[in-house]
């Protein structure tokens, strides 16, 4: 059986996408490039990363991302490639493969989506990586695993009935099950409040940081429109136990920052929350989203306590949360075969 491996795993390269749906960034689709290319180079300070820009943009975006990033051109729509590219998984013997899911732009938000739909397969291909297909819809911030068979979701995205309405709960869990080799999955009742773009991914909210261990987000703050909703979602990782029997480390990030996007014509003149879980593990680090606001500081310092060994690298990306996402959103891993074995 194939299972997909951590996100602390080593890997190959890690992968993006350039931003190109105008509409989406609008006044701050300059910035939005600027954050991006922002993103690749803290990532390639640890390994290399693949951007995939649309026909067309490869000369912007290596211009833009400079050495240690590497471009190719492929049609997409959107610039999210944790949801729309494919979802990678090892064998025993370190054979890799990707497995593409469906593709709806979370739940038809965002027209044309047929371009990213297709994408998983054509990025395979190019990569000369195996491909499973899978019918189910599924994006890959709505997941978090431990790569010894548990896995962590959000009843709030994988059962709203925009995703795939015909399947049940137990329908979903058999084919996370099947495709991505786990055996236990695990059910928070909600992502974040203010996440109405992926409808409450998981990884904005929670996230291994390694076997038996997990980080999340508990804002301290009771006016927080999360406070109670987080704390639901601890009282539910108290009480289980992963795929191997254990009990899991809980730990804490009770800071919340907010930063300032472009102008008033923005957001309105409002701060924007920068979700500090949104993080990419990298080799041998962690790349995390910050505001530029105080209270970035102590996130980062708990994010360092829960990965020893990696050096943290914070990100300022404000804009990125007003397009909806943060640096994990932006990024995938391409998790490394075995040596002589695979893809």
């Amino acid at each position: 059986m194939m299972r997909m491996p951590a996100e602390w795993a080593e890997h190959e390269a890690c992968l993006m996408a350039w931003p190109t749906r105008r509409e989406l960034w609008g006044t701050q689709f300059e910035a939005a490039k600027r954050e991006y290319a922002a993103v690749a180079g803290a990532v390639a300070a640890f390994e290399p990363v693949i951007m995939v820009a649309a026909p067309g943009a490869g000369r912007e975006a290596e211009a833009a991302c400079g050495n240690g990033v590497r471009v190719i051109e492929l049609p997409i729509d959107d610039s999210w490639l944790r949801d729309s590219g494919p979802i990678f998984v090892l064998g025993e013997d370190g054979t890799r493969a990707g497995v593409d899911f469906r593709f709806n732009a979370w739940g038809e938000k965002h027209y044309p989506w047929d371009a990213d739909d297709k994408f998983a397969a054509l990025l395979l291909d190019r990569l000369g990586v195996d491909r499973h297909h899978s019918p189910m819809i599924l994006e890959g911030g709505a997941l978090t695993v431990d790569g010894e068979g548990t896995l962590i979701t959000t009843e709030q995205c994988l059962l709203h009935p925009n995703r795939n309405p015909r399947m049940a709960r137990a329908d979903i869990e058999r084919e996370l099950r099947h495709r991505l080799g786990v055996t236990k999955v695990i059910w928070l009742p909600y992502g974040g409040f203010e996440d109405e773009e992926t409808d409450g991914h998981v990884d904005g909210v929670c996230a291994f940081v390694a076997p038996g261990k997990v980080i999340v987000q508990l804002p301290a703050d009771p006016a927080h429109p999360d406070h109670a909703r987080m704390r639901a979602n601890r009282a539910v990782l108290e009480a289980v136990t992963d795929a191997r029997g254990r009990r899991l480390e809980i730990i804490e990030v009770p800071q919340t920052a907010y930063g300032t996007v472009g102008g008033a014509e923005a957001t309105g003149g409002e701060p924007i929350e920068v979700g500090h879980l949104n993080f990419y593990v990298a080799n041998g680090g962690v790349v995390v989203p910050v505001a530029g606001a105080p209270d970035d500081d102590a996130a980062l310092a708990v994010i360092a306590s829960a990965f020893p060994g990696r050096k943290v690298v914070g990100v300022r990306t404000p804009t990125l949360a007003y397009g909806g996402g943060g640096v994990h959103c932006i990024t995938q891993q391409l998790p490394k075969a075995l040596p002589g074995v695979g893809a």
